[in-house]
């Protein structure tokens, strides 16, 4: 890790609690609309599992790139569909406020006070599938102080594509190895790696809620492991 210069970071998950945060904003909306049996969790979990497919009928060609807002508009109106909601009969700005909450979603405990302390060190910056309204939104209302806002709209290539990791280092004129990815997510990490970029694996054990049973210990040998990002700045001797 001496000749890191910049860590970029996973962001849904890692940085952030998506699911509390994407649950707070469907609940009063699902009762509003007569659906208050729907368990706002579930209903954020659902909304998530669309996530990967949509993203890959844009990494495998079959979709021109596609910011991640409109992605994730399409797939709350299939989520709203799959719950017996018609999206056609409820007002487009309601939909659009909703879609927004992953421009809201909070920060784990620990992020805050950890990234203030890697900045102080390193070039710090998001390496999303997020686009950029999204996560500076996102940063603005948690207080996140990134020195950049990147992501797949920024590289025009979403995760785990080589061009999202290696795109990221070449807009901040480092090379691949002069970055770390910091991850909460084995695959994410992974790929990285295999681009040449170093690896800090984080813990977020809850960020699936409190069944979770996938990326809960790291399955490689990482260049860091941490508990949280205060432990991560600890450990890089921030």
């Amino acid at each position: 890790m001496e000749q890191v210069r910049a860590l970029v970071f996973d962001v849904f998950g890692t940085v952030v609690d998506w699911r509390e945060g994407v649950a707070r904003d469907a609940a009063p909306f699902l009762e509003r609309h007569g659906r208050a049996d729907i368990d706002p969790r579930a209903f954020a979990d659902a909304w998530r599992r669309r996530y990967q497919p949509a993203m890959e009928e844009c990494r495998s060609g079959r979709r021109p790139f596609t910011r991640l807002d409109i992605l994730h508009r399409e797939n709350l109106e299939a989520v709203l569909r799959d719950h017996g909601l018609d999206p056609a009969a409820i007002a487009e700005a309601e939909l659009d406020e909703l879609n927004r909450a992953w421009h809201r979603l909070d920060p784990w405990p620990d992020t805050v006070a950890g990234l203030t302390r890697l900045k102080a060190r390193y070039i710090i910056a998001p390496l999303s599938n997020g686009n950029v309204a999204l996560l500076l939104n996102m940063a603005k209302r948690a207080g996140l102080p990134w020195d950049a806002i990147l992501g797949a709209e920024v590289a025009q290539a979403y995760k785990p594509r080589p061009e999202a990791y290696l795109r990221t280092a070449d807009i901040l004129g480092l090379r691949p190895e002069q970055v770390a990815l910091v991850a909460a997510h084995n695959g994410d990490l992974k790929a990285a790696r295999g681009c040449g970029l170093r690896t800090c694996f984080v813990a977020r054990p809850r960020e699936h809620g409190p069944g979770q049973t996938t990326d809960l210990a790291p399955s490689e040998a990482w260049d860091v492991v941490a508990t949280d990002f205060v432990d991560l700045a600890a450990k890089l001797r921030c």
